[in-house]
């Protein structure tokens, strides 16, 4: 019995390990080729496996494709959830931590990039699509409006709106990741950070004239 349970961990292993492979293998096709000239045979041949291989883990291209997106997405929201949880006590500290984190290589990356702005492209096309990208979004911007009324709150920043605040950060991140994607050699982080810097400075300067510490 316990032989056959270890059989079946060691085969659902395998078989997750080949999804990943897949998934993988996808991001790097629409990287390269865009999402409708991406096929099973590019995916297959870029994974090094049989097509009949990714028919038997995703059934059709449009499986491939949500659950490549659902993989960024999720891949995504992790990173962004333990950056949040290990800084949150400072507003501003976290504010500052996120954006970093959203120019950091694991993230402001131009292949995961295309990936992403090639799934935004298709959301008004695609409701999967659009449900998956605008659960994320809200998610997002939640966390941001929260941490801009609190900085508010704590600094007396009358004139501030948090909701304003947190879409003119969400629009300077895309912005630095169209970038990043349209020319990724001469994209430069540190550049890019200080970009922000000085829009929170401006908005907030009692908190960012000195950068502030978790």
């Amino acid at each position: 019995m316990v032989a056959g349970s270890a059989t079946v961990g060691r085969r659902a292993l395998a078989k997750e390990q080949r999804r990943q492979q897949l998934i993988d293998a996808t991001i790097k096709c629409i990287a390269k080729k865009g999402l409708s000239s991406t096929t099973l045979a590019d995916v297959a041949k870029e994974a090094g496996l049989s097509q009949g291989i990714v028919n038997l883990h995703f059934d059709s291209k449009d499986n491939l494709l949500y659950e490549t997106l659902r993989y960024v997405s999720e891949d995504y929201d992790k990173q962004f959830m333990a950056t949040y949880a290990q800084t949150s006590a400072d507003p501003a500290a976290c504010l500052l931590a996120l954006i970093k984190m959203d120019l950091q290589p694991s993230i402001c990356d131009a292949k995961k990039l295309a990936v992403w702005f090639a799934f935004w492209s298709e959301v008004k096309a695609v409701p999967t699509y659009q449900k998956l990208c605008a659960a994320r979004e809200r998610k997002y911007d939640d966390v941001l409006v929260d941490l801009a009324a609190r900085i508010i709150d704590d600094g007396g920043y009358e004139d501030a709106d948090a909701s304003l605040v947190a879409k003119a950060l969400g629009s300077l991140t895309d912005g630095l990741w169209l970038s990043c994607l349209v020319d990724p050699k001469s994209f430069d982080r540190q550049v890019a950070l200080n970009t922000v810097k000085s829009y929170l400075r401006g908005i907030f300067p009692d908190h960012y004239l000195r950068e502030p510490t978790a």
